[in-house]
């Protein structure tokens, strides 16, 4: 199997996890030590403890999703540009924020990531989202 085959498979159960629920396949896809660096610092979680993370941010933001709009893999590397989606629980209101998040990944995991993210409310406006993380990617304007 070539490096982005394994990638491949790896983003396919992480979108299961993240947009399905599918919490059981977090130590499939998450290294024994996973490197996050995010807006508030670097830090290091485990399987078990993102998984409480994955958890809490769900009950926090009702129906959240994350929706790709590119990608690429290149070796142990992948980047995503990605847009979330939730119902703020206060107001019933849809929220959105568009990121951009890279990964390296080591043994078929995760095991570092680098995260940027917009306000709260910010979109990707210039194509519609892909139908999964690892759908083929056509050129823009065949998108919109």
């Amino acid at each position: 199997m070539s490096d982005n085959d394994v990638t491949r498979a790896l983003f396919d159960r992480w979108e299961r996890v993240w947009n399905h629920g599918e919490l059981d396949l977090v130590p499939t896809c998450v290294a024994p030590r996973y490197l996050r660096h995010e807006e508030a610092g670097d830090r290091i979680v485990t399987p078990e403890s993102y998984a409480a993370e994955i958890v809490a941010l769900k009950r926090d933001r009702p129906d959240f999703l994350i929706l790709a709009h590119d990608y690429s893999f290149q070796g142990d590397r992948a980047w995503y540009r990605v847009s979330m989606r939730w119902t703020d629980r206060a107001t019933d209101a849809l929220q959105t924020r568009a990121a951009m998040q890279s990964y390296r990944i080591k043994d078929g995991k995760l095991a570092e990531t680098w995260v940027m993210s917009w306000a709260v409310g910010s979109s990707w406006t210039d194509a519609a989202p892909l139908d999964s993380w690892t759908s083929p990617i056509l050129p823009h304007f065949d998108r919109a």
